[in-house]
């Protein structure tokens, strides 16, 4: 490892870890126990400032995101889960990491769509115009109608979107507050709906 990625890491890691440091279940003598000094304490810091920060993110990003080792973050993960810090959920291929007790089945089925492209576009163009059809989203997020399609089947299979008389989403409000709320942590396009929507919000999972 060179030393500007170390650099860089410790950076990171320290960033994420101010936020851990305020976080309401930091400290615990079960996730600490046995941790292995203070880079181990400061990366256990690091994930408790992220999940929460970022919740539904799978794992490589995460680990990407730290500027972890893959081993690092599976150890760390499993202690914080062991812990009942964290606590993660299967996402077809993926697995995402949220803070413990804090969203039911819906919201974690919600964070993992608005953390894919294609679904977060259609979700916010559809915030932004129920009456979008596909023809238009496709439009609009620059891919093609299948593409579209198989995306909204795969909203719906989630319960998110009702494709019964063209695209409705099902929890509207939910997937406000969600996207809002998280904006920073999606891209620039959630930021600046984000920005426009944030007086919208009333739903308080």
């Amino acid at each position: 490892m060179t030393d500007g990625f170390d650099g860089r890491k410790r950076e990171t890691l320290r960033r994420f870890a101010a936020i851990g440091a305020a976080a309401p279940f930091v400290g615990t003598a079960s996730a600490d126990a046995g941790g292995g000094g203070d880079d181990a304490n400061e990366t256990r810091e690091a994930i408790r400032g992220y999940v929460p920060t970022t919740p539904g993110a799978h794992f490589s990003k995460l680990r990407d995101d730290l500027r972890l080792g893959t081993g690092e973050a599976q150890y760390h993960l499993r202690k914080l889960e062991e812990a009942g810090e964290i606590e993660s959920a299967k996402d077809a291929d993926y697995r995402r990491y949220f803070p413990a007790d804090r969203f039911d089945d819906l919201d974690k089925r919600a964070l993992g769509y608005l953390r894919r492209d294609t679904p977060r576009g259609m979700i916010l163009a559809l915030l932004r115009d129920p009456e979008a059809t596909g023809a238009a989203l496709a439009a609009e997020l620059g891919v093609s109608r299948p593409t579209i399609s198989a995306a909204a089947a795969a909203l719906d299979d989630a319960g998110l979107l009702d494709r019964s008389g063209g695209y409705a989403l099902t929890e509207p409000e939910r997937l406000l507050t969600l996207a809002v709320r998280y904006a920073e942590s999606f891209d620039a396009d959630a930021v600046a709906f984000a920005d426009d929507a944030a007086e919208l919000v009333a739903y308080d999972p």
